[in-house]
């Protein structure tokens, strides 16, 4: 059943907030809000922290997520993706939708009739999904917004044709061979209840990097009790001219006369605060943010331990090791389809889905080996050819090592 036009404009005003947010995370430019109730809000405005956390959460996975190619490539997907500045699209793609959950490729034709892919992110298109191919039923994107963030340039995805709307008129239609809306989904981790997928940045990363950055806040306060403790004295006569207090906190040596009964001041000091509770409180955080996104202490700048070999790494990244396997899964179905569609938009002929089942999206591995990994795989390649003849050759080498065999 077809939602519409209008239900999916509503549809993309409802999500597009949440992902608008996340961009807003990943760079680094949301101001949370002041919850505390210890430092009045003039001084914390003074003390605003900023955290890339989230932002290092998504450039880790996605820059280890280097697609290589498509094998048993029957309909010539490759050359599609290479005639479109494929070290570009492939990057921006995943980059897109780990932060936002998902990003779509529009596909339309050049003037020489070569398919054409453009990147949308998740928050200026949607859709409704087909569960079983991952595709779409029927799409909707806004091409451009104003100064303001209105709409102008809209497109409107059918199985037969895609409608180019400009200040909600029809301005053009353009046949769509396909059988399939161009407009393609790049999903991450999708399921049964959440079938456009999971932001890398989930809530509780989220939760993490905000505390953090409270705590950084309150430490950059009380560094300045810690540089310039607070004194006082006690015992100064009132007719005694006030000392101005900038000379006071600076000078080094201060002199005090007696009174005319003989009394003179005593100067004390207050108790200096330590900075190490804050010290502990944000390893603290950093150790419950790597854990919700696979990273380490490391890799958020806390040295725990001398450099380590290639192997000691990829031990420590297992779980970074296991999401980059499954997001090799998910975006692999996705450029899939989107090949398919360009490869039936660029032949004007409606291939059916299942007569792609033989191409397969390859990908660099998600660790490059070492020599020490090389010469392993050397070993344990030439026993297991021993055993099975012909078991290894340069293919699936090449797919265990990284390196191109021509």
């Amino acid at each position: 059943m077809s939602e519409g036009m209008e239900n999916l404009r509503k549809k993309l005003e409802k999500h597009k907030r949440r992902v608008d947010y996340k961009y807003r995370l990943y760079d680094s430019k949301h101001e949370d809000e002041d919850i505390g109730i210890t430092i009045p809000p003039a001084i914390r405005q003074r003390y605003k922290s900023t955290l890339g956390w989230c932002a290092k959460a998504v450039d880790t996975l996605a820059d280890r997520l280097v697609f290589k190619e498509f094998s048993n490539d029957n309909f010539e997907l490759n050359e599609i993706f290479n005639l479109n500045n494929p070290d570009v699209f492939f990057d921006s793609t995943i980059l897109s939708a780990l932060i936002g959950s998902c990003c779509f490729v529009y596909v339309s034709k050049d003037e020489d009739g070569k398919a054409r892919l453009q990147i949308i992110e998740g928050s200026n298109a949607t859709g409704s999904i087909d569960p079983i191919t991952g595709l779409l039923k029927e799409g909707y994107a806004v091409l451009d917004r104003d100064e303001y963030g209105k709409a102008i340039l809209e497109a409107y995805f059918l199985p037969d044709r895609t409608e180019i709307y400009a200040k909600d008129e029809i301005i053009s239609v353009i046949e769509n061979p396909s059988g399939v809306p161009t407009l393609v989904p790049i999903i991450h981790r999708p399921d049964a209840v959440r079938p456009f997928g999971r932001s890398r940045i989930t809530r509780a990363a989220i939760y993490f990097q905000q505390h953090a950055k409270r705590t950084l806040e309150r430490a950059d306060v009380t560094a300045e009790f810690y540089s310039f403790p607070q004194k006082y004295i006690v015992g100064l006569s009132q007719d005694a001219e006030p000392m101005e207090k900038w000379k006071a906190t600076i000078s080094s040596f201060l002199q005090f006369t007696k009174d005319e009964d003989g009394d003179s001041p005593k100067l004390g000091q207050f108790t200096q605060p330590s900075m190490s509770p804050f010290t502990e409180q944000l390893r603290t955080l950093a150790s419950g943010f790597a854990g919700e996104t696979g990273l380490t202490l490391d890799d958020l700048g806390f040295v725990t331990d001398n450099p380590s070999s290639a192997e000691a790494i990829k031990a420590s990244h297992e779980t970074l090791r296991i999401a980059a396997r499954k997001a090799q899964r998910c975006f692999g179905s996705g450029f899939l389809n989107t090949g398919y569609v360009a490869r039936c938009l660029e032949d004007n002929y409606p291939y059916r889905r299942d007569q792609f089942y033989l191409t397969k999206p390859k990908w660099y591995p998600v660790f490059e080996p070492d020599v020490a990994t090389l010469s392993g795989i050397g070993d344990a390649a030439i026993k297991i050819n021993q055993a099975i003849p012909e078991y290894f050759d340069k293919d699936n080498l090449s797919e265990l090592t990284g390196i191109n065999h021509d």
